[in-house]
């Protein structure tokens, strides 16, 4: 005996593989050769889609849709409404689509109405990831491994974010931008299309580190134009643009606006050379 639990409304064809104690919600549609494992639990009005794996405990949340093929790993949840497109990878212990809670200081504001998380095709997520409600991801989106993508942000076609990575609410990465291991991309930042940040960058968005109310007028992240280039370790300071194609050396801290196509290099960064023509886009 499996002690599963469906509803009668559920649609549950027969090429369905059902696991042992599951729980499927009223009004569910599975699609066929869906294979769900062990203990997974799916809301009123989910729809998975045909050819979707689910691993043990998996949870998915009320009215969340699920594209064809994907596989979600154990012990994932997958928040209310969220929308994943089709051929999809996520591994074990992530939150996908979860809300935010800011807390009483915070300069980020809660929004009543936030939308779902919606996830374009192709997308890899890694293991122990947390995605949060109110961002969009294009098609071939890849998330490493415990990174972290906050609200409100926009996520360009074959982005790539690092394993222990933190993108801020209301960020805007263009397409085919890198951002690589355990970098910390500030809130209210735009980093354009074909951009390449190393290990370890801190970017900063508040000249006053928390103090007075002029905060809350001027917070700003950096901004970082197309196919520039930026050094493991660097700090990029509130405000401050990065023009295009900028290489910034390992290191430097970015006080100022660089100038396009640019070597900088240093504490406080200092114009060094151009960028050779055979490294430009």
């Amino acid at each position: 005996m499996n002690h599963n639990l469906i509803a009668h409304s559920a649609t549950v064809p027969l090429t369905t593989t059902v696991g042992p104690f599951c729980v499927i919600g009223e009004n569910v549609v599975l699609g066929e050769n869906v294979i769900l494992g062990v203990g997974c639990v799916l809301g009123d009005g989910a729809r998975v889609g045909d050819g979707v794996e689910l691993g043990n405990y998996v949870s998915i949340g009320r009215g969340a849709v699920i594209g064809q093929r994907t596989r979600i790993g154990d012990h994932t949840t997958i928040y209310p409404q969220t929308i994943l497109g089709e051929d999809g990878f996520i591994g074990s212990n992530s939150s996908i689509g979860r809300l935010p809670k800011a807390s009483a200081t915070s300069t980020v504001k809660a929004q009543a109405d936030m939308p779902s998380l919606q996830m374009g095709n192709g997308f890899t997520i890694g293991c122990s990831a947390v995605l949060y409600a109110g961002t969009n991801y294009a098609d071939k989106a890849f998330v490493g491994d415990g990174a972290v993508v906050r609200e409100r942000c926009s996520i360009g076609q074959n982005v790539v974010i690092g394993s222990g990575v933190v993108v801020e609410n209301d960020t805007k990465i263009g397409e085919f931008t890198k951002i690589q291991t355990g970098s910390y991309i500030t809130a209210y930042m735009e980093i354009e299309e074909r951009v390449f940040i190393a290990p370890m960058v801190t970017t900063t968005n508040d000249n006053y580190m928390g103090r007075t109310e002029k905060r809350f007028k001027e917070i700003k992240g950096p901004t970082i134009q197309r196919g520039a280039r930026v050094g493991g370790g660097s700090i990029l300071l509130p405000g401050v643009k990065v023009a295009p194609e900028t290489f910034v050396a390992a290191g430097a801290l970015v006080s100022k606006d660089t100038t396009e196509k640019r070597v900088i290099k240093g504490f406080p960064a200092k114009d060094l050379r151009a960028v050779p023509e055979e490294e430009l886009l």
